[in-house]
């Protein structure tokens, strides 16, 4: 069974913010994709808690190899998107869960950008970590909310392209 993880913190106080990206996509995508054998999941636990219910979702080591995680990143601008495989969490928590939870980091990633950007595409990040989790449990606007929308639908290209033509390829299309 393909599976397809969208991150995030349970809670309407939640919901629109930042950190929720991953949950939110997911629920763009899962609406753009129909007609395949894919399980779309959010877990119902707090972002750095992720791991033990992706693992509980997951059939065994191999399966990892049908698994997709999309969560925000700070370091993307947003509108964009990153697929990685077999990398580190890069200091995000609900990852570094997930990665614990698996004992590996061999399983594909989905990074959507929510940082803003200049007009020549440099990220324009807050500076201290209290700003930053601020900025991460801030709800979007409603013009960056239309942009996720918008990216949403290649967000789902890049699912089905992974699962359809695999990895590789899709990271040649999308990053």
């Amino acid at each position: 069974m393909k599976l397809v993880v969208g991150l995030g913190n349970p809670g309407n106080e939640y919901e629109n913010t930042r950190h929720n990206t991953g949950r939110i996509m997911v629920g763009l995508v899962e609406k753009k994709i129909e007609g395949h054998k894919i399980k779309f999941i959010t877990p119902d636990t707090f972002m750095n808690n992720s791991g033990p219910a992706v693992a509980k979702a997951l059939a065994g080591k191999k399966a990892l190899k049908d698994l997709i995680v999309i969560y925000d990143d700070i370091d993307l601008p947003l509108g964009k998107i990153k697929i990685s495989f077999n990398r580190s969490s890069g200091g995000h928590n609900g990852l570094g869960s997930i990665i614990k939870a698996l004992k590996s980091e061999e399983f594909l990633r989905i990074r959507v950008g929510i940082s803003p950007a200049t007009p020549k595409g440099v990220v324009k990040k807050p500076k201290g970590e209290k700003a930053i989790l601020n900025f991460l449990l801030g709800e979007f606007k409603k013009s960056e909310l239309e942009t996720i929308k918008k990216l949403s639908k290649k967000v789902a290209e890049a699912v089905e392209t992974i699962f359809s033509e695999g990895k590789e390829k899709a990271m040649s299309l999308y990053n």
